[in-house]
């Protein structure tokens, strides 16, 4: 990374076409296309002012402004150089092992992208702040918006209270210590930056955010259009392949009934419809793999034993990174049963499948569903199941040798409007998602209900002694009901 301002480049020096140019070839042969994005007149973004660039894996160079480069230079960003993008998954793909760090960073560059390519559209930009503090208060929430994220992934915000959602935990990293400083030093907001990434309950919007938030949640958000080539590149898996550049192309601002809201032209069907699809393969076939899921678990139950005795708080989950969480709850003042999960997973020793249980198994499958809301009780769950077991086998069975995995139920938002320029005999100008494609969001809510899996796993130890009987003795105890 270059620090240093480029050539030519001086306090109130005029931003001409000319100087931007030879500013692209002073930062590495960067396209004279991303530093010329910005017409006369409109605010100077990171990329028509840039003070340093970084290279990117996808990306090539992400410029960036001072802003940018102060925010991940606080100890809050650097802390995501060291939280695993897709947890345990780099223990099946060994290439996994990116970071909330880089991801942080596409995200932003992909909203600049998407700032970019509204502005510069015709039947866009009138409808779209010029305002240069709202622009720059957009892109710091996209950068920052998995802040608050707990190591290794979304597992332990599963637990439920005590433990905040990472949305909820970025908003106090945002609105605190040197980050706060930051933004402040560059005349932001911290509580509107924070809005955008802990949406305020019962609290409107400002009419620019609430139109632009949706670019960082919801069907349209840069956040998967950054995540799902990112882990698919990184995992080196054919699965996850999205359009980007045909995407953001398509993006308009549209008007419906309830106000404006973001959608896209009708060049953006075919890349959209592979991005919901893209996302579908890469819960089948990476996130949802069950070694990563057992090694999910495994950690899920770690800290909520640690919880359970008082040996871990729950703020202190957010300044962790993976390596400092497992080497805290590998020491000596926690229970044991944490300490011999911590080190199962340091080992690459997962819990196997002792039953899996599909949506098909009706109600067995909805009670056990229902403890991912539950947590306490999954707990309470497990303990039984490993005593059945070890009174079946007449072998030991710590109360951690046996665990329920219950990925979580993923929402398929379809919720879009496709705007036609010149509408099809038969089609509006103005159509739903639906109206425009066919496809309904239980379409794909179906697939992945019957996809997800529920499974039982134990640890090598119990699989061995069960030998094939651990479905014979558990279904009975499971389908019984007094259990669940």
């Amino acid at each position: 990374m270059t620090t240093s301002p480029p050539p030519g480049h001086h306090s109130g020096q005029p931003s001409t076409g000319a100087t931007r140019r030879q500013r692209a070839r002073d930062l590495g042969n960067v396209p004279a296309t991303l530093w010329d994005g910005a017409a006369a007149g409109e605010p100077a973004l990171p990329d028509s002012a840039p003070v340093t660039t970084l290279r990117d894996s996808l990306y090539e160079v992400i410029p960036l402004d001072q802003l940018t480069l102060d925010l991940i230079s606080t100890p809050a960003f650097v802390r995501l150089q060291g939280i695993k993008q897709v947890g345990f998954v780099y223990r099946v793909w060994p290439g996994a092992t990116h970071t909330r760090f880089e991801h942080s960073l596409g995200v932003y560059f992909l909203m600049l992208r998407a700032l970019r390519t509204l502005l510069a559209h015709p039947e866009t930009r009138s409808a779209l702040s010029h305002d240069a503090t709202d622009l720059r208060t957009l892109l710091a929430a996209a950068l920052l918006h998995d802040i608050g994220h707990y190591p290794f992934s979304h597992a332990i915000e599963e637990l439920g209270h005590p433990i905040e959602p990472h949305e909820r935990s970025g908003r106090y990293a945002i609105e605190h210590g040197a980050l706060a400083a930051a933004l402040e030093r560059h005349r932001l907001s911290p509580a509107r930056v924070a809005d955008l990434v802990d949406p305020p309950r019962g609290q409107a919007l400002p009419p620019s955010d609430a139109l632009l938030i949706s670019l960082l949640s919801g069907p349209l958000d840069v956040d998967k259009l950054d995540y799902l080539p990112r882990d698919a590149r990184a995992c080196n898996v054919p699965y996850g392949g999205v359009d980007v550049t045909r995407l953001l192309a398509s993006l308009r601002v549209v008007e419906a009934a309830a106000g404006r809201r973001m959608g896209v032209s009708e060049k953006g069907i075919s890349p959209l419809n592979s991005l919901l699809h893209a996302r579908q393969e890469m819960f089948d076939n990476v996130y949802w793999h069950h070694t990563n899921r057992a090694m999910m678990a495994m950690l899920l139950r770690a800290v909520q034993e640690a919880l359970e005795v008082g040996r871990l708080q729950p703020a202190e989950l957010a300044h962790h990174d993976d390596a400092s969480l497992l080497a805290y709850l590998g020491g000596a003042s926690m229970p044991l049963g944490t300490r011999e999960l911590v080190a199962a997973l340091r080992l690459r020793q997962p819990y196997k499948v002792l039953l899996e249980v599909s949506a098909r198994a009706g109600k067995l499958f909805n009670r056990l569903d229902a403890l991912f809301w539950d947590q306490p009780k999954r707990r309470r769950v497990e303990i039984a199941l490993a005593a059945a077991l070890a009174e079946a086998l007449g072998v030991p069975v710590a109360s951690h040798d046996v665990l329920v995995d219950i990925p979580k139920p993923e929402k398929w938002e379809m919720d879009v409007l496709v705007r036609f320029s010149h509408p099809p005999v038969g089609m509006a100008p103005l159509l739903t998602w639906t109206e425009a494609t066919g496809q309904r969001p239980s379409d794909l809510g179906i697939y992945e209900q019957y996809q997800r899996r529920i499974r039982i796993v134990a640890c090598e130890g119990v699989r061995a002694a069960a030998a094939g009987r651990a479905e014979s003795i558990l279904l009975p105890m499971l389908e019984q009901g007094g259990l669940l």
